[in-house]
């Protein structure tokens, strides 16, 4: 289902729970919103801990250490993140009003914590050459289970330009998954399916997606698209890949031709 999330309040705003709302997620996600010079400190005892920066710049400070982090537009700029495992201790300070997005889910093992500048990102862009660049998008994965073996966890980014898809061919994996959605204009918005069921998707609305569904997703001419995704891995089944619907494996042939078919 997609959910459009209310005007979020300072402080922590709440967008999945573990023991709440979408459960099946299974995993905490909610927005943090500070004014300039707001402060908040975050220490959980169970839970591994991601803070990603969607916008403004703030001051983030744990175990010792203390950096500064700053974006203005998640379309046009690459993302800063800092993972830590449970019991770490995080403070952010605002330095302009921001907002920072919060990823949690249940974790016993203790891992060194990452801080993911910019440059620290893989970017890729998917779909190009192919379909009549109808489905190219930027991918953007912070960490997954290729470099952070240790975590519970996936979290990226996908940039998905006016008018064209994302999340294709149609795939699916039994892990859960949560799109939270950004549009470049506020009116701005796509369309998200998951499953057989279409639902609109709009500036500051989630998509809880439970493992097993397909879930691609396009983006309305004039309005380009950013979603945050954020996987749970499963026990003793880690998200690795995506499983692609055999009926349109079709489209990833080399030189395929979509129209017209000679």
């Amino acid at each position: 289902m997609v959910e459009k999330l209310g005007e979020f309040k300072e402080g922590y705003n709440v967008i999945t729970e573990i023991d709440g709302k979408h459960s099946n997620m299974l995993m905490d996600v909610g927005v943090v919103k500070l004014k300039e010079n707001g402060e908040m400190s975050f220490q959980d005892s169970k839970k591994e801990s991601a803070f990603l920066l969607l916008d403004g710049k703030v001051e983030i400070e744990w175990n010792g250490n203390k950096k500064i982090m700053e974006r203005y537009s998640i379309f046009d700029e690459d993302p800063w993140c800092l993972h830590v495992c449970k019991n770490s201790e995080v403070k952010i300070t605002a330095m302009s009003d921001a907002e920072i997005l919060l990823q949690k889910t249940d974790n016993n093992n203790y891992f060194d914590s990452k801080f993911y500048e910019p440059k620290d990102c893989r970017s890729d862009v998917f779909g190009q050459g192919v379909w009549n660049d109808t489905a190219r998008r930027v991918v953007r994965t912070v960490f997954d289970y290729s470099n952070a073996p240790y975590s519970n966890m996936v979290i990226g980014e996908v940039i998905t330009f006016p008018g064209k898809w994302s999340s294709y061919i149609p795939h699916h994996h039994p892990q859960p998954e949560v799109y939270y959605y950004r549009f470049n204009k506020p009116q701005g918005f796509g369309c998200s399916i998951v499953g057989d069921e279409v639902y609109k998707a709009t500036d500051n609305s989630v998509a809880a997606i439970p493992g097993g569904l397909v879930h691609p997703q396009t983006s309305a001419p004039g309005y380009a698209m950013y979603y945050c995704w954020m996987i749970r891995h499963l026990e003793n089944n880690p998200w690795t890949d995506r499983i692609n619907e055999k009926e349109h494996e079709w489209l990833l042939e080399e030189n395929v031709k979509i129209w017209p078919e000679k």
